[in-house]
C-alpha cells in the first residue's frame, strides 16, 4: 500500500501558502476544502492552496510536491484518526466517528492514486472551477527526472508521535 508525502525542494512552499505542510508529512489532495468555493473566494495564497497544493495530514498546511512512499496498515489508521479528527475541528463533523468513513474515502482515493507508481515519484495537483465543480488534474514526474535517487526518501521523520 502507497501514499504520498509532502517534499520540498527550496523555500517557495514556505512564501506561496498561507500555512505549508511540514517535509515528510503524509499528505492527500484535500480538495474537499474547496468544495463550496467561488471565483471570489480564488485570491491571494488561498488561490494557491486551490490551484496547486496537496493537503498535509498533520498540520492542515498545503504542499506543491508530495512523493509516493511505502505506507503501513497501522499508519493507515493513524491518519484515519487524523483527518476524521480534522472533519470534527474544520468542518462541523458531529463526531470522529461519523467522520471516519468520509476520512477512510479520501485516504483510499489517495492511495489508488499512488498505488501505481513507483516509490519516490512525485505528484503534483492542478485544480480548476468549472461549472460543475471543482476539477483536479495529477502530473507525476519520475523519480530519475526529479534529480530524487540521491536522496531517497524514508518514512523515518525523526518527529515521536
Amino acid at each position: 500500500m502507497k501514499l504520498a508525502r509532502a517534499i520540498h525542494f527550496d523555500e517557495s512552499d514556505m512564501n506561496v501558502f498561507a500555512s505549508p505542510a511540514r517535509t515528510g508529512e503524509w499528505c492527500i489532495s484535500g480538495g474537499f476544502e474547496f468544495s463550496n468555493w467561488g471565483e471570489g473566494d480564488l485570491t491571494g495564497k488561498a488561490r494557491q492552496a486551490f490551484a496547486n497544493g496537496w493537503f498535509g495530514l498533520e498540520t492542515g498546511g498545503r504542499v506543491t510536491f508530495v512523493a509516493v512512499t511505502q505506507l503501513e496498515e497501522a499508519e493507515l489508521e493513524t491518519l484515519t484518526d487524523l483527518l476524521a479528527q480534522h472533519f470534527v475541528t474544520y468542518y462541523g463533523a458531529p463526531s470522529a466517528d461519523a467522520a471516519r468513513p468520509v476520512a477512510m474515502e479520501e485516504l483510499a482515493q489517495m492511495i489508488e492514486l499512488c498505488e501505481d507508481h513507483d516509490p519516490n515519484t512525485l505528484l503534483t495537483v492542478a485544480r480548476e472551477l468549472t461549472a460543475s465543480g471543482v476539477r483536479e488534474a495529477y502530473r507525476t514526474i519520475q523519480p530519475q527526472d526529479a534529480g530524487l535517487d540521491q536522496f531517497a526518501i524514508h518514512g523515518d521523520t525523526g518527529h515521536e508521535h
